[in-house]
């Protein structure tokens, strides 16, 4: 809010619809009417004035006929009309007739009524004329010592007003307060009076409190928030007085209110330093988090949490609290938990470990017992993701939580079991000494398996891993278990002719060993003792997703069965035993490769499919060494690749969150001033309670440019051309969730113009919040005009209107002038982010809306292109840069942003350099944008196209 603007206190919505009055009327109203008459012209007459109206006229009437009114509610509609009134002449001078008013209002300050009193006081908070305020001070001060603490608390709030305005007209003002302060008992009376002195005279507020800063914890929490906003000032400008008052917010950190509690804890922080202080806070935020039932105010004070630990010395006291932390896990809600578990992993350490891993342990075997919650499944997945990080950061943890987190494979939920999965490939591949316990694991696991996705990495698992011949044998075993009695074409077939009762074949299915949590081995029989009432609910798993047409799991099977059957033949001896197991291997591929050419399953196989199992089967009848090789080393080989690039990738990013931390000062570095410097640069050391005003009134600014000055001219739009009656140009200044249109109109006539009135109407998910006020604007005057938008959701929303005006003396219509329209850019709302490949995939897969861009550039360089595209759109490239380096002539790229509504926009980027073209030909190629809504990927669309024909420019 800019020094030359006008103070509002007061805004009234009016249906406008609604005819206004003429001012005989109101006269006639004001005059003679019932009380109910006079209350209603009153308000006419009010909103009259607030659109512009002058109508001196009215005020002799309503001084004469209306302010000697002793009803409450008429007063009530004064104080707002002597605030919004005209009270002086065009030079400047006070009105006569506002002696009359001064003089009413010195008998309601004297009026019995504590109500009118204390009212009449808040009035004249809003007065900004001292000669009106001059006669009314001695009633003023007089309302100190009313027996009413609604009077006495608003008395101080004038008193303060007038001090900060008029020092003149009570120069013992701070004087005055202090004993006032000294006797008062009133919570918010002294809450107000403390409130005068920090602003008006700090000494005397400090001398206050140290007289009673062994009771500060006594007080109302309205007046200890007071008084910790006073202490951080203080120890701001001067540092020296921290000893003096560090014991005092101590002591605030208990208090029974949580915005004390809150306040103090992130005052402590600013004040020192200390282990034992970082440890107060830490403790007191966490105490808020699971007390406090407000999910929001959870994500707050998590957030100050994550702020601590990024200090890299607090980071030590934080880890000794992490059990503490694990605490705020009872919350329902996912978005806290996400965060809570995001902080203990940040934190883990090998002091703490163990009991981490235990924590969660519990949690997620919580997760198997509670009836089913939406978001149970993703809270598992956040468990699971979390115990995988702990196990590769600190192996010795992976022997205890693999045999807990395998029993999740056999999951309904799909999400869960693959994050378990890619935890025990990582771990098997990792850590040798856990082969032998994964692969028993594993086996006791594989026939619950319920989903084809899961089984087949199970079954990449077991064909890489199983080296002994024990194990090999297990694994045939399962295989056939899964798949039933073969071949699988015949048996189908008798079972549908009735020669073969199922439960004969499943009956036939061998019983499993069982280990329960005591020790002791139960025997699990596969008979089931009621039979289903379909075909389909009897058949083993495996067999099952052939039936449905699932083919690609055979092609995984067939991989499987060659590897151990190869792996087999190595380890033993016997050519029997060899031919025997081989034959076995190959005769299970063959009635697979039967039955997926039969009529039976409900989806013919593929030929991928076919020509993956046919080449297993000639690998097998020929055993050559080189294919030996290829099955049984190179693929662990790529997989072992492949996870080393990931570490790489994660220690360079934990490298770079480090260097980022480590603030170094050096010698020569700039001293920075709060005046100069730029809201995004500005550090802990800042007034903290000035930078969270700042922030609700909407003044922080991205680092949009290096000259702040130079990005604000970037978003300044012309509206009309120069040579209309009228220019106007807006500056658009958005806010997270809304808007600000900054309007400058130019007259550029040499007439008066009348009722200028900025008309404005919106297209997209934007509102209007309020009219723009019609202004008056002399000859070759300007004014500005501020508008204000509300924004829903993230689309690209246009603002278009007009400016009409009446030229003072002439006779004519209304003239107007149109605008031209203001493109709201979707860039202002959409933000990086990063998710992982699965749920990259599961977005893509969910999301409805596609959007397809051709690319149409004069780029030349793919990389130079994809940098363009991420630069114009915000968005996040989600493919690792070794994917991307090198150049082969195309290249494909996933993209990933959020807007601040919380909505998800994915692109993927396939493009390619045709090099029979020439090295100067332009790259070209599809984006293809997927969004949840379809104002995203169109704006999305939209802003590509716009970026690509900027380029060609």
């Amino acid at each position: 809010m800019t020094a030359a603007e006008n103070v509002c206190y007061t805004l009234i919505n009016v249906p406008s619809d609604s005819e206004p009055p003429s001012e005989v009327s109101l006269k006639a109203d004001l005059e003679k009417g019932e009380i109910k008459a006079k209350t209603e012209a009153l308000k006419k007459v009010i909103i009259m004035i607030l659109n512009g109206e002058k109508l001196p006229g009215l005020l002799m009437t309503i001084i004469r006929f209306v302010l000697p009114l002793q009803d409450h509610t008429i007063k009530k509609l004064l104080l707002v009309f002597w605030e919004i009134v005209p009270k002086t002449t065009p030079d400047g001078k006070l009105l006569q007739e506002m002696i009359l008013v001064c003089d009413a209002y010195r008998k309601d300050l004297q009026h019995p009524n504590e109500f009118i009193r204390g009212s009449t006081l808040r009035f004249l908070c809003k007065l900004k004329e001292s000669e009106l305020l001059e006669p009314l001070m001695p009633a003023i001060r007089a309302c100190l010592e009313h027996r009413h603490s609604y009077v006495r608390r608003n008395a101080v709030l004038a008193i303060y007003t007038i001090y900060r305005n008029f020092e003149h007209l009570i120069p013992d003002a701070p004087e005055l307060i202090h004993d006032f302060l000294v006797n008062e008992k009133d919570a918010s009376c002294k809450r107000n009076a403390f409130m005068m002195l920090i602003h008006a005279d700090q000494d005397r507020a400090l001398d206050y409190l140290s007289t009673c800063i062994d009771q500060v914890h006594t007080f109302g929490d309205i007046l200890q928030l007071v008084i910790v906003e006073l202490i951080y000032k203080v120890c701001h400008a001067n540092p020296s007085e921290r000893a003096r008052f560090i014991r005092c917010i101590y002591n605030l950190l208990q208090s029974s209110s949580p915005a004390v509690k809150y306040e103090a804890a992130g005052t402590l922080v600013t004040l020192s330093s200390a282990p034992t202080a970082i440890k107060a806070a830490a403790q007191c935020y966490i105490d808020l988090i699971i007390k406090e039932s407000d999910n929001n105010v959870k994500l707050i004070v998590l957030d100050r949490l994550i702020e601590l630990k990024e200090h890299p010395t607090h980071e030590r006291v934080l880890q000794d609290l992490v059990m503490d932390i694990l605490r705020v896990l009872s919350t329902p809600d996912l978005e806290v938990r996400k965060k809570t578990l995001q902080l203990a992993l940040d934190l883990v350490s090998s002091r703490n470990v163990e009991e981490l891993v235990i924590v969660l342990k519990k949690e997620v075997i919580k997760t198997n017992n509670v009836t089913e919650h939406e978001d149970t499944d993703k809270y598992r997945q956040l468990l699971v993701r979390t115990l995988h990080s702990c196990s590769v950061r600190f192996p010795d943890m992976a022997a205890n939580v693999i045999p807990v987190l395998m029993e999740f494979l056999s999951d309904t939920n799909e999400a869960a079991a693959a994050d378990v999965l890619e935890f025990v490939r990582e771990a098997i591949q990792r850590f040798d000494n856990l082969r032998p316990l994964i692969i028993e694991k594993m086996l006791e696991v594989f026939h619950a398996i319920k989903t084809v996705k899961i089984y087949r990495g199970a079954l990449w698992i077991l064909g890489e891993y199983c080296s002994t011949k024990e194990d090999i044998q297990s694994v045939m075993t399962e295989v056939r278990r899964s798949l039933g009695e073969i071949p699988i074409v015949e048996n189908e077939i008798k079972k549908e002719t009735g020669e073969v009762k199922p439960e004969d074949e499943v009956s036939a299915a061998p019983a499993q060993k069982l280990v329960t949590e005591m020790g002791t081995y139960v025997t699990q029989s596969a008979l089931s003792s009621s039979r289903p009432s379909k075909k389909e609910e009897d058949r083993p798993p495996l067999r099952g997703f052939l039936m449905d047409g699932d083919f690609y799991v055979a092609a995984s099977l067939a991989t499987t069965l060659t590897k151990v059957a190869l792996r087999y033949v190595a380890i033993v001896q016997d050519k029997k035993k060899q031919n025997s197991f081989v034959a076995e291997a190959m005769l299970i591929m063959v009635t697979v490769l039967h039955l997926g050419k039969s009529s039976l399953p409900k989806k013919p196989i593929t030929d991928d499919d076919v020509d993956r199992i046919s080449l297993c089967l000639k690998v097998l009848s020929e055993c050559s060494p080189l294919m030996n090789d290829i099955f049984n080393k190179e693929c662990r080989k790529s997989l072992s690749h492949m996870l080393t690039v990931r570490l790489e990738e994660e220690k360079l990013s934990q490298k770079k969150e480090s260097e980022k931390r480590n603030v170094t000062v050096q010698a020569d570095d700039p001293i920075s001033f709060m005046q100069l410097t730029a809201k995004n640069e500005m550090t802990s050391k800042e007034d903290q309670f000035q930078l969270s005003l700042l922030a609700a009134m909407g003044n922080t600014q991205r680092k949009e440019a290096a000259d702040p000055l130079a990005s604000k001219l970037n978003k300044v739009t012309q509206l009309t051309g120069f040579s209309d009656p009228v220019y106007a140009e807006a500056y658009v200044h958005v806010n997270q969730y809304d808007i600000v249109l900054d309007v400058l109109v130019v007259n550029q006539t040499s007439d008066t113009l009348q009722n200028c009135t900025l008309e404005l109407a919106t297209l997209g998910d934007l509102k209007l919040v309020e009219k723009p006020s019609p202004l008056t604007l002399a000859p070759h005057d300007f004014a500005n005009i501020k508008a204000n938008v509300k924004v829903a959701s993230t689309e690209n929303g246009i603002i278009f209107g007009n400016i009409v005006y009446d030229v003072s003396g002439a006779a004519s219509d209304r003239n107007c002038v149109v605008l031209s329209d203001i493109h709201i850019d979707i860039m202002d709302y959409i933000q990086p982010a990063s998710c992982t490949d699965a749920e990259f995939r599961q977005m893509w897969a969910e999301f409805e809306w596609e959007n397809k861009v051709t690319v149409n550039t004069n780029i030349t360089d793919l990389n130079e292109y994809l940098q363009h595209i991420l630069k114009s759109t915000n968005m996040k490239c989600l493919t690792p840069e070794k994917a991307l380096s090198g150049f082969c002539g195309f290249m494909a790229a996933n993209l990933y942003a959020r807007s601040i509504f919380g909505e998800d926009a994915l692109a993927n980027v396939s493009i390619e350099k045709p090099i029979h073209l020439g090295p100067e030909a332009p790259v070209n190629g599809h984006i293809r944008i997927r969004a949840k809504s379809q104002g995203m990927a169109l704006s999305l669309g939209d802003k590509i196209n716009l970026s690509q024909k900027k380029t060609n420019v």
